[in-house]
């Protein structure tokens, strides 16, 4: 295959250096729109990682509101989740931007490699960062938050009332009314909110609320940067951990490792999976068995991959016939 381009054979150590300079500047310009996108919808980003905190507020009966205890942590919550979006938005163009410095040294064949491990990596990245939010994260949420709302809850007493008591009766609803008389008070069982109609502003209705709560005797509302910071540290593990099958296979590209010899140890792969469930979810018996079950399946997954796409299959391109022994920049003339 002929240089992809023929001034990289001339390119002295400090050439190349500039090159790397000039990568990372345009990596960094490349991220800055991007950034600020992010930071436009990054209240609808924060909105988005605090929903399942407060579904599972709320279907415990407990106040759904996070804390700020100063007046800057909500605003740096958001900018913290603005940054974290702009690198996995962005990390496409920033993986362009390193093939493009190190492509010309790679030969052809290696570059197959790369063809196969860039989207499946991504592919992963994505697929652990959805597992998280839409199946881990709701379960460890609901058993953490039903086990501290049962520490120390007294049981009301009850009793016959006094004859002639007249209960007020607030009607129970699963939203607002449209348009509500000033004054009126309901209950919004959606919410967990006691809400009463104050007055209008134009022709939209103008409604505070009081949460309501089932009683607890750990009284349980979440630091909004202490939440997001959870979260953003299990969406890097995840994304980490889901890159299993990437792992399995660079292992047996290299031959480090054999399918048949591997296949072996299946059982001893399968504690090490479920120590790191423990050691990267909050450790309780479910969250720990969700991510241990999906690690493993991916180590089989990576396994298959690996029968599939084998060595020699990868380097001669899927059964091409074209050669692939020449490097595309004649500056990685020895490479392997």
């Amino acid at each position: 295959m002929p240089p992809e381009d023929d001034s990289h054979a001339n390119m002295s150590f400090g050439d190349h250096l500039e090159e790397l300079r000039t990568r990372l500047i345009v990596s960094l310009l490349g991220l800055l729109p991007i950034l600020i996108v992010c930071l436009v919808f990054g209240r609808e980003l924060l909105d988005i990682i605090i929903a399942p905190a407060q579904a599972s507020l709320r279907a415990s009966g407990l106040p759904a509101a996070l804390q700020a205890t100063s007046p800057v942590e909500t605003f740096g919550a958001y900018l913290r989740v603005g940054l974290i979006a702009t690198v996995l938005v962005g990390s496409p163009w920033l993986l362009w931007q390193i093939w493009r410095f190190v492509a010309p040294g790679l030969y052809a064949r290696e570059r197959r490699f790369v063809h196969v491990l860039v989207p499946l990596s991504t592919l992963l990245t994505i697929s652990g960062t959805l597992f998280l939010y839409y199946v881990l994260l709701p379960v460890m949420l609901i058993f953490f938050i039903g086990f501290g709302s049962t520490i120390g809850r007294a049981e009301p007493r009850v009793a016959e009332p006094p004859a002639g008591i007249v209960f007020p009766a607030l009607p129970v609803l699963q939203a607002d009314p449209p348009a509500p008389e000033i004054g009126a008070e309901w209950v919004n069982l959606a919410l967990m909110q006691r809400r009463v109609c104050v007055g209008y502003e134009g022709e939209s209705p103008v409604i505070v609320g009081s949460e309501l709560t089932r009683g607890a005797g750990v009284q349980q509302q979440y630091k909004v940067s202490e939440y997001v910071g959870m979260v953003m540290t299990l969406a890097l593990a995840f994304a980490l951990a889901f890159q299993t099958p990437v792992v399995v296979l660079l292992l047996g590209w290299a031959g480090l490792i054999e399918r048949q010899t591997i296949g072996k140890y299946r059982r001893h792969i399968a504690l090490g999976c479920a120590v790191t469930g423990a050691l990267m979810t909050p450790a309780d018996p479910v969250s720990m068995a969700l991510l241990a079950g999906p690690l493993y399946l991916l180590f089989e997954l990576g396994m298959v991959l690996l029968a599939v796409l084998p060595t020699e299959r990868v380097a001669r391109g899927f059964g091409s016939s074209s050669e692939g022994d020449t490097p595309e920049g004649p500056d990685a003339g020895a490479g392997p």
